[in-house]
Order: structure tokens, then sequence, then C-alpha cells
């Protein structure tokens, strides 16, 4: 797919959530290019270390507009130098990079846990004319600024917290069941955890509805050279995160 290296201007830089920061960026010849699911190398500061870019998915895109916005979690030395980019710095991006999702449901149910949930306001946004249920899940209510960002764009908004601090105390997975048994999809996309994405491809197997999920992993070169976020298909080979997916049909990675 087409890629390019840009240097891409900070528009805005906020924290929204416990160590997770949103970012707004002018990136114009690469946003126009950019699909639901695929992400972005940043390269995080202009020093020899960190030596890597920083792969980040794409959690919304204006074409028309030319911007992009990140959203991810401060996790390591390298994002916690990404955390510093002040507005009207510019920062050196590769992308876009991966395959996205599929853009082929009327009816779509979206499970997302933890920053997981990024690039699927991105693809909810894409699936606007379809009416849209998510299940989100995280850690505690303090996680949930996630239902502001999709109050918007979905009409069904189903919450799960590990403590039960907001929504039903428990995981995605603990809902999706009893959704799936009460309404009637035709595609789940899914992104977050793998135990998750599990469960997710499980029960969508189980009543026989499609279903893609976006593979988080940790990658180098991002282009399909290094090996290093190789994964095991099902069957038998093995396929690059970076560049077969980070979206896969969840049949291809679980059984």
């Amino acid at each position: 797919m087409p890629k390019t290296i840009v240097k891409a201007e900070v528009l805005a830089h906020k924290l929204i959530g416990p160590e997770v920061c949103e970012l707004t960026l002018k990136a114009s010849g690469l946003v126009q290019m950019a699909r639901p699911g695929q992400f972005v190398h940043v390269r995080v500061a202009d020093t020899i270390v960190p030596l890597l870019r920083r792969p980040i998915s794409i959690a919304d895109a204006n074409a028309a507009a030319g911007t992009l916005t990140l959203i991810y979690r401060i996790v390591g030395h390298g994002t916690e130098l990404l955390a510093q980019t002040l507005p009207g710095s510019r920062l050196d991006l590769m992308g876009p990079l991966g395959n996205g999702f599929v853009l082929e449901a009327e009816r779509p149910l979206l499970v997302g846990g933890g920053i997981g949930l990024a690039p699927l306001v991105y693809l909810a946004k894409a699936l606007c004319t379809s009416p849209i249920t998510i299940v989100m899940g995280g850690r505690n209510k303090n996680e949930m600024y996630w239902q502001d960002i999709f109050q918007s764009i979905c009409q069904n908004i189903h919450i799960t917290t590990d403590d039960g601090s907001m929504g039903r105390q428990g995981f995605t997975v603990d809902v999706i069941d009893d959704i799936l048994t009460g309404d009637s999809f035709d595609m789940v996309y899914a992104c977050g955890p793998r135990p998750m994405l599990e469960g997710v491809a499980r029960l969508a197997k189980e009543r026989n509805v499609r279903c893609q999920v976006s593979l988080e992993d940790h990658m180098a070169c991002g282009v399909g050279a290094c090996l290093s976020c190789t994964c095991a298909a099902t069957d038998g080979k093995r396929r690059k995160v970076c560049t077969d997916g980070p979206v896969f049909w969840a049949e291809e990675v679980f059984d």
C-alpha cells in the first residue's frame, strides 16, 4: 500500500486520561491515504536514542483538513519523550502502514479494551451511516474517558470495568454473548489485549458472525523487514503484524 514520510506539525497535544495523550497533527499527503485500522511509525525525538520509531494507531483522519489524530499511552522512554512534544513543533511520521479494517458492515459491533479503543474511533466514524454498537472495557472509571469520545458516533455504548466502578463489573467478553443474543450483527471488529481478542473471536465464530481483530505487538521497522512482530497463524505459518496486519480476519490467527 502507498506510504510516505512527512514532517507533521503538532497542532494540539493534551492529556485526556491517566498517562494517555491525544495528539493532533497537520499531516497533508499522508492523511489522505489513511484507512481505519492502519498506523503511523513516529520518530519521537531528533536524537539517536531512542533509535527506533514508535508505532501508533490512527485514531482519526480528516482528509479535507489534512489532520491526523493519535491517541497513545505513555509506557516507556519513547512515549515519555513524545509526551513532551509541544504545539508548533514537528514530528517525523512514516505511514500509513499496515492493513486496515474491511468496511463492509451494515450492522457492526465494535469491541475495545484499554488503548485498543483508539483505532476504533476512526472506524466508527467511517461506519457512521450504520447504527453502531460498541463495548468498551477498562480497569476502572478513570479510564472511561472513551465514553465522551464515542458518545457522538455510537448509538449504543456498553461499558465494563474490572472493579465495577463504572458500567458492568467484569470484562468486555462477559457482555458480548448477551449482546450477540439480543441483536443481529453482520460484523464484529475488535482491538485490545490478546485474551480479549481470543474470547471475542470465539463468540463471533459460535454465532457465525464475521470478525476482524487488530493485533497489538511490539514493532521495530514497521515495514516487514525485521520480523520482530511475527505471530502464529492458523495455517501453521507466521504473519507479520506490521504488514500482513495489524488487522486480520479472526480465523486467520485464532482457532
